[in-house]
């Protein structure tokens, strides 16, 4: 049975009242078209669990999607420092919920009200709604920064508070409707991807730790 995030239930109802309404007024041209939709919105409200072991030296995925960037870049907020920036932009068709990468101990927390302008756009990752947690893990700081898209509308952080451990695979939160997802680690970590590549969370590596 397919598992679904709880933030898609308000949608997969509403969307299931629309579609019954559509039936009863026999309207079946529309009703079908809706079905289609409906289909769609519970497909991407699929919460899928994970399978397989943790990985100690593996970062994995913290997200569905592409690789449209793998570049070093000042992170002022949490490393303070330059890092290597990953950004896995997902499309309305990826799966949309987040996890953790590593195993760490949830060290930072900050979210930033901004505008929904296209999520693959690199200014994206300064303009945009967002919200970014980092971790100190055995191996360094981890930074993960959820960020809102053109379509996306709503980012939901897990409440893990700072001081909280969280385990490699576990569930951090979700976006709405199309974003990008940044992975800043430090530099020199080995990367596992190239841009073009396509992620599947908590299960694709990103990279490895030496």
């Amino acid at each position: 049975m397919m598992r679904l995030a709880p933030e898609g239930r308000p949608f997969i109802v509403g969307a299931g009242v629309i579609l019954l309404i559509l039936l009863l007024l026999g309207w079946w041209i529309a009703a079908v078209a809706w079905a289609v939709v409906f289909v769609w919105v519970i497909a991407f409200f699929r919460d899928p669990q994970p399978t397989g072991d943790a990985r100690d030296r593996a970062v994995l995925a913290p997200a569905d999607g592409k690789v449209v960037s793998i570049i070093e870049t000042d992170e002022p907020a949490f490393f303070r420092d330059r890092a290597l920036r990953v950004s896995i932009f997902m499309n309305v068709f990826d799966c949309h919920v987040n996890r953790y990468p590593c195993d760490g101990v949830v060290a930072y927390r900050h979210y930033n009200a901004g505008s929904f302008g296209h999520a693959g756009a690199e200014k994206a990752s300064l303009s945009n709604e967002q919200s970014s947690v980092g971790l100190e893990t055995s191996r360094g700081k981890i930074l993960i920064r959820q960020i809102a898209g053109l379509i996306a509308r709503r980012i939901v952080t897990d409440s893990h508070e700072v001081g909280t451990p969280v385990r490699q695979a576990a569930r951090m939160g979700m976006i709405r409707f199309g974003s990008r997802v940044d992975l800043f680690l430090p530099r020199g970590t080995q990367v596992r991807l190239k841009v073009g590549d396509r992620t599947r969370v908590a299960q694709t590596v990103v990279a490895e730790w030496d």
